[in-house]
């Protein structure tokens, strides 16, 4: 359900501002970053070529504003054709009527890896076209194992052991066992959300239930509250990326993070591996969130058709791939096939960021995300401060994202 809020700001701004673009023959894109990839620059041209009148034109917005850009326009009624978004804002958009479906016939779906869809999915309708995908897996230092008396060759594959791994680094190295981030950032909650589908939790079901107040989800929190003592210290001061840094600084032990941490160690010294994330109690196997960004399009344009037909054609197989593989090469692949065999037989490190899709689980939707995303990252810097035990931190967050949902 819409807030108020919402209803009066964006209501008021699209029943007083009705614009369409200059030409009903351009799709305008807000692309985010400082350069279009030359994969996405050949899909224009060609797509151009098939239809004959139409253009599509790009225009670069920074990460940190491509997304604010494109809702502040749409909120004004100056939509553009498409943006680059976050999935986990479509459900926010489609309540506010700011974008249209995107639907897919069932041979689109099963061409995806398994729960790709319902990253841009609810209520049984698809409001995006995946276009980047991200999944984590875990990394440990080879050399700290065999200092603290562990296998150097032998990864933890539960919650119990790699509690008990990072007291042992913490206990007989001067290296902290595990990194735990709980910086107020949106990878804590990411982070966080790995744990719940490493042990078959769930935090909203498909019915808009809030669901997070059960016993998989608790243990995933009191796992946290049990690494946090042989973790990094002053984990509240850190998000993802500065823990990853102090991995390949050589002074953690083990953290869990995205592909891109394996290019970056092959040119260190460190002697690591990588595996599948832990798993907890009630796992059903390996699993991970799956975050994935996706084409909007938004609506009152007149050229939604063929927008949707654009999106769909610069996210195909083909033209996936090649980005992929390109600039793009630190993100894990929306789809098997053969260009994923090729690419697990040069790099076997990608598996695990391969085998946590069956088992993972999306990023939740809700109306308004940043409330989401401000509940769960309290309750987690709750937990690992002290300030609150697991189950009253749980049973507060679950309560308050009622008002989210």
């Amino acid at each position: 359900m819409t807030t108020p809020t919402q209803k009066g700001l964006i209501g008021l701004l699209l029943a007083t501002t009705t614009a369409l673009p200059a030409f009903a023959e351009d799709i305008s894109w807000i692309y985010c970053g400082d350069k279009i990839d030359p994969v996405h620059e050949t899909a224009i041209a060609d797509w151009e070529a098939q239809n004959e009148g139409w253009t599509v034109t790009p225009e670069l917005v920074g990460w940190a504003q491509c997304q604010d850009k494109a809702t502040t326009l749409a909120a004004a009624g100056s939509p553009v054709g498409m943006a680059y978004v976050g999935s986990r804002t479509l459900k926010e958009f489609a309540l506010n009527e700011l974008i249209v479906p995107v639907p897919m016939t069932d041979e689109e779906k099963a061409g995806y890896y398994p729960h790709i869809v319902d990253t841009v999915s609810f209520d049984g309708t698809q409001w995006g076209v995946p276009i980047a995908f991200s999944t984590k897996a875990f990394y440990w230092n080879k050399d700290l194992f065999e200092a603290a008396g562990l296998d150097p060759e032998t990864p933890p594959k539960t919650w119990a052991e790699e509690i008990a791994f990072a007291k042992q680094i913490t206990e007989n190295t001067d290296a902290a066992g595990y990194g735990l981030p709980a910086k107020t950032f949106d990878n804590t909650m990411h982070q966080f959300m790995h744990w719940v589908y490493t042990n078959n939790g769930q935090v909203i079901d498909a019915d808009g239930n809030i669901v997070m107040d059960s016993p998989e989800v608790l243990a995933a929190l009191q796992a946290y509250k049990d690494i946090t003592p042989y973790s990094v210290e002053g984990a509240t001061a850190y998000e993802q990326n500065e823990i990853r840094a102090i991995f390949l600084d050589g002074s953690v032990g083990m953290i869990q993070t995205s592909v891109g941490a394996a290019f970056l160690l092959e040119d260190t010294d460190i002697n690591w591996g990588v595996a599948d994330l832990p798993v907890g109690p009630d796992s059903e196997g390996a699993g991970t969130l799956l975050i994935t960004d996706s084409l909007a399009i938004f609506s009152g344009t007149g050229v939604e058709d063929k927008a949707t037909e654009f999106a769909k054609f610069v996210t195909s197989a083909s033209v996936q791939e090649a980005y992929e593989g390109g600039g793009a090469a630190s993100l894990t692949p929306l789809r098997p096939g053969q260009a994923v065999d090729d690419m697990l037989a040069a790099g076997p490190y990608w598996q695990p960021f391969i085998d946590g899709i069956e088992f993972g689980g999306p990023e939740p939707l809700f109306t308004d995300y940043k409330g989401f995303q401000n509940v769960m990252i309290e309750m987690v810097q709750s937990v690992v401060t002290g300030d609150a035990e697991p189950q009253e931190a749980l049973t507060k967050a679950a309560a308050e994202l009622e008002e989210y949902k």
